[in-house]
This record gives C-alpha cells, sequence and structure tokens, in this order.
C-alpha cells in the first residue's frame, strides 16, 4: 500500500493461493490503517510466470474494479524485478531471469542506473544454456531463487512495495477488462471426460 511515494504498508508470503490472497490484503489494509473503501487504484502484476498466480490476482483485481469502481494498473513481472534491482543498487546490463518450468526460464535484458532502467528489447523464453552463456560472459543474471540454477547470480524479489511504487510513478491505469496477462506460451488445457452416470 503507498500513497504518493510513501509505502504504508506491505504483506510478504509466497504461495498464499485465493483465501491466503484475502488474508494478505486484509493484513496489508490493517497494517496501512486504511479501509477497502480508501483505496483508490489497485496495482497488479501481469506475468510472466506462474498461471494460477496471475489470474488468481486478475480476477481479485478485476473484481475489486467492478465492486468499488477503483482504477487498475498493471506490469510486467520483468518490469517489475528490473526497478527492484534498481532499488537494490544492482547497475549495468541485467539480465532478469524468472523460472518458466521445463528447464526453460523467461528473460528479459535491460540497462539499469541510479537514474533509471530501460528494456534492450522483449522478455523471451531461453534454455537454462543460455543463461548459462550469459553468466560465462559474466553479465548480471538476477532473479527469484536464481541461485538455485545459476551460483554467481543475483537473488531479487518483487516486491509489493515497488509495484505499487511503479504504479504511482507510471499511472497507467485503465479499466479492469483492458488488463490483460503477458503469456508467452500457449495455454494447453485438457478436458476431464464426463462422468459417467451412477448405475
Amino acid at each position: 500500500m503507498a500513497r504518493a511515494d510513501r509505502v504504508l504498508g506491505e504483506v510478504i508470503e509466497t504461495g498464499a493461493g485465493t483465501t491466503g490472497a484475502f488474508n494478505m490484503i486484509a493484513a496489508a489494509l490493517r497494517e496501512a490503517k486504511l479501509e477497502r473503501e480508501q483505496i483508490e487504484t489497485l496495482a497488479v502484476g501481469l506475468g510472466p510466470g506462474s498461471y494460477t498466480g496471475i489470474r488468481v490476482a486478475l480476477a481479485m483485481a478485476r473484481g475489486w474494479h467492478l465492486a468499488r469502481g477503483v482504477k487498475l494498473s498493471g506490469a510486467s513481472s520483468m518490469d517489475l524485478l528490473a526497478a527492484q534491482a534498481q532499488a537494490e543498487r544492482i547497475f549495468g546490463r541485467v539480465n532478469v531471469i524468472v523460472d518458466a518450468q521445463r528447464t526453460e526460464f523467461y528473460l528479459a535484458t535491460y540497462e539499469i542506473s541510479e537514474r533509471g532502467w530501460r528494456a534492450i528489447g522483449p522478455v523471451r523464453i531461453v534454455t537454462a544454456e543460455e543463461i548459462h552463456l550469459l553468466a560465462g560472459a559474466r553479465e548480471i543474471v538476477a532473479g527469484p531463487e536464481v541461485t538455485r540454477w545459476f551460483q554467481n547470480g543475483r537473488t531479487i524479489f518483487p516486491r509489493a512495495a515497488t509495484l505499487a511504487r511503479l504504479a504511482v510513478q507510471r499511472d497507467r491505469s485503465v479499466g479492469g477488462e483492458k488488463l490483460e496477462p503477458i503469456y508467452l506460451r500457449v495455454t494447453n488445457f485438457v478436458k476431464a471426460p464426463p462422468r459417467s452416470a451412477a448405475s
């Protein structure tokens, strides 16, 4: 929770699920000493990342938008991590990575300085071997849990406070129907067969 450029409250938890997310919202409101009615804008991460996590976050944001008329602001997970890297003073050419499962990674490269950051090309899916080449070339590789795969990586996690600051700085609020998730893979669903009638 932020007002202008000041963080009023932040709750950090991973793997919360829908019920846990509602509890986190309630805890953040308590910490910030705010009521739901006082929220004017919700900032939400759009991915790429966990399919379920992104869908839950978007569904909750759209529901709040419909119920309360709040503005919504979305940001790429990779941009959020670049902003977090800047906040943690990781400067230079930084390769931001996120686990994409299947021994692949989402990768976006940024130039980050004390004054700001900018993307150097679009986010893409790459193999672990490609990340090893970057790390071997002494380029900075950073992201959540990065040292699980790349020993010299810099661990950074997205922070709700950084997402709130991005929303305030960019003021890119949109209607709920215009907030779209960022997916780099085609999503495949296998529909369960219908249940047979009980005999």
